[in-house]
Order: C-alpha cells, then structure tokens, then sequence
C-alpha cells in the first residue's frame, strides 16, 4: 500500500498544474476504443468482422484466421512495385512521426507503445492496403484476383467499405499521407487535397469535391463531407442558430412525416448534406439519404465519433439523427419519404427501415447545448406552427361544419340512434330464432 501512497505523491509533486499542457494531451487523441455500454447494444455495429485496420483488432483470432492478411500483403506487394521504391523508404518516412501516429489512439496496448518495428510494420500494411482499395481502378491485378477484380469488388467491396468507417478501425489521415508523399513527391497540400478527393469518390461517388478543412481519417472525411456548409451560408446559420440557443426544446415537437403530409406540407429532397434542411411556402426540403446494410454502421460509428471526439467540432450527425428519428416512427413514414426519394431504401422493407431507427433512437442522447448544430432551428419551427395551424383549422372547420349548425348535430344524434336501434333489433330477433 505505501508503494502505491509514494508513487501518487509523486505524480502529484511532478505535476505543473498546468491545465493547457493537460488540454494538449487530448487533443492528439482522435481514434478511439468504445466502452462495453456503447458497443454493447449491438456489437458487429463497432467492431470489424472481415478485416483489422489499426492496432486495435489487429491478431485477433476471428480475423487472422481469415485470408485477409494475405490480401494486405499481396496489396503491399503491388503498391510497392507499381511506385518502383524500396520499402525502406516508406519505413524510414514514417519513424520520422511514428510517436504522432501513437498519439492518435486513446488506447494502445504495451506491444504498440513499446515497440516501434511491429506498430510500424502494422502501419504500413494497412496504410498500404487502405490507398490500393481507394484506388480500385488499378490493372495491375489477375483477372480472377480474389478481392482487386471486378468478382472481388462485387462481392468483397461494401463490406469493406464498412468496416474502413469503424472507429475503432481507423487509421490516421497523416500515415496515408506520409506514404503518398514518397510515393509522389509532391507538397503536403497537393497531397491532402488529392487523398481527400479520393476518399470522397470512393465513399459518395458523385457528389461535388469541396473544400471540407483539415481531417484526421477516414470516418472524419466521411463526416465533414456530410455536414458540408457553403461558406457563403453558414456564418449566417450560425448566427440563426445562436439566436436561439435555448429552443432546442422544439426539436422534439416535430411531428412525423404522415402528420406533415396531412397537413399539405410537400417534401422535396436536396443534396447529400445533411444540413440542407429548409421549409419555404409549404415545401420542407431535406437531404436524400440512402440506407443500405452499412448506414445503421457508419451513422453510429458517426454518433459514436462525435460524442468522443471533443475538439474542432459539433454534433451534427447526432442532431440530424435525433430530426430524422422524429420524422420517422413507423413503416407508413417511411414509405412516404421514399415516395420522395428523401429516403432510398436498399435495405429491406418499410418494417426494416422503421426498425433501424427505432435502434437509432436508443442510441442518440443529444446535448441540450448542441442546438446550434441542428438543421436550421427557424425551419423547424416553421414547420411546426404550420402543421399545428393546419391541424387546428381542420377540426375548427369540422366542428363549424358538423357540429355548429344544431339542424347537423340533430341529423347526426338520429342518425346514431337509428343505427342503435337496427342493431338491437337484429340482436333481439337473432336471440328469438
């Protein structure tokens, strides 16, 4: 016990109290491992089950067991061959910032920390393995190449795909970066911008390359192209949004999408950004969304980012999900929003769909104070009044047209006397017979 005593006191004697110099030490902390409670609802939705990337997973049984560290190597290989430099460099490119690359985990095993050859050996392999599958158009591949051909990439490329957003599974954009930069020689910027675009057209194929700042990896470049704002804009959403900093509270007065569209509200979709949310005479225009087996993975591992992740950024994944989870409470409204292509479901049924938001809402607990990165609050609030007046005029109108002239309800009260007395009479004469 008194070993323990000193070695406390110790660390609080060596301490500087410095609370900017403790702040730093977690702002080079972007890849995460989740605790038992977050993956606990739904396990294979956080950890990978077809390849490792990181230190994370890496050597576990269920995956080494499997033939894709064959495939890393074989990608290794091509990489290696088609850039025409030995490995030698890309080693000695990345000793240069191997603490860096530690750095970015929140968690690493003492083999990671304490040994520099198998992390960066870990790291080249699936740095390299990560660029030749965002680069899938090589043809420096067999024809019948198992995972780099046209079978392969049918069949093999959405899991993939999924499993290269886990969070735990990510890799840091600067070791993607390093490899590039011996393989092209060319600037920094050059670089990032290039592998950026990249990532882009592998993940949204078609979407417009814009300019979405610095990232950290993967998942973060999936992220900032989703909640994408033209500069031109969102200074002034911004302030729209501070403006109404404490209404968060109407966000869950939203009424589903059915409601809306008893209202007369009509939807239209829009872009891919998922703050492309607005309501105009009548119009809510919202962001197409396509849910296929890897949405529920990459909106959690989202969800699941944001909540971790503590600098440089907000909430907006989670807060478009808790607006999505309004809108959608059953099977009818999803049919309705796929009716206009708001909602593209590859997944399954209705019933399927409704179900994974059901999930969704299990899952998003939002900040009272992340109101200012929701979808624009004066949209929403819009649309409420509009749903609420619309509704109240339809029972004001029914209640005008059927219950305030007397001569109506009198019709009305005989008429349910009437069939009263039918259906007693039937009863009677059945019990008689």
């Amino acid at each position: 016990m008194m070993k323990w005593v000193n070695e406390v006191d110790y660390e609080v004697a060596s301490s500087s109290g410095d609370v900017s110099a403790e702040s730093g030490q977690w702002t080079k902390r972007y890849i995460y491992r989740l605790p038992a409670h977050v993956t606990g609802l739904d396990d294979k939705t956080y950890k990978p089950q077809v390849v490792s990337l990181g230190p994370y997973h890496h050597g576990q049984p269920h995956l080494k067991g499997g033939a894709m560290e064959e495939h890393k190597h074989r990608a290794l290989l091509h990489f290696l061959k088609r850039c025409g430099k030995s490995l030698r460099f890309y080693v000695e490119a990345l000793a240069q910032v191997v603490q860096e690359l530690r750095d970015a985990y929140d968690q690493l095993d003492p083999k990671w920390r304490d040994d520099d050859d198998a992390f960066l050996k870990m790291m080249v392999v699936d740095g390299c393995f990560i660029l030749e599958l965002l680069r899938m158009d090589t043809d420096d591949y067999a024809h019948n190449d198992p995972l780099f051909s046209k079978h392969g990439h049918l069949h093999m490329l959405s899991s993939l795909k999924r499993e290269m957003l886990l969070l735990e599974n990510q890799v840091p954009l600067l070791l993607l970066l390093r490899l590039l930069a011996v393989t092209n020689e060319e600037s920094g910027v050059e670089q990032e911008e290039y592998l950026k675009r990249l990532i882009v057209r592998f993940y949204f194929p078609g979407a417009p390359q814009r300019p979405i700042g610095k990232c950290l990896h993967l998942l973060d470049v999936s992220r900032k192209t989703l909640v994408y704002e033209d500069p031109r804009t969102s200074l002034r959403r911004r302030r729209r949004r501070r403006s109404q900093h404490n209404e968060s509270h109407v966000h869950g007065l939203l009424p589903k999408a059915t409601d809306i569209c008893d209202a007369g509200v009509i939807f239209s979709n829009t872009s891919v950004n998922l703050q492309d949310i607005t309501f105009r005479h009548g119009t809510l225009r919202l962001p197409a969304l396509e849910i296929d087996t890897g949405t529920k993975s990459m909106l959690l591992n989202l969800i699941a980012y944001e909540r971790f992740h503590l600098s440089d950024h907000g909430n907006e994944i989670t807060s478009y999900v808790f607006f999505l989870n309004g809108l959608v409470r059953d099977s009818k409204d999803v049919d309705l929003l796929s009716s206009f292509d708001i909602i593209k479901n590859s997944l399954g049924s209705e019933e399927d769909v409704a179900n994974l938001f059901s999930l969704l809402r299990q899952c998003v607990s939002l900040d009272p104070e992340s109101s200012r990165d929701m979808p624009d609050m004066i949209a929403i609030q819009q649309l409420t009044t509009y749903v609420t007046r619309a509704h109240n005029k339809w029972r004001q109108n029914l209640a005008r047209r059927y219950f305030g002239d007397p001569w109506w309800f009198i019709t009305a009260l005989l008429f349910i006397l009437a069939v009263i007395q039918t259906v007693f009479s039937v009863l009677s004469y059945t019990d008689k017979k």
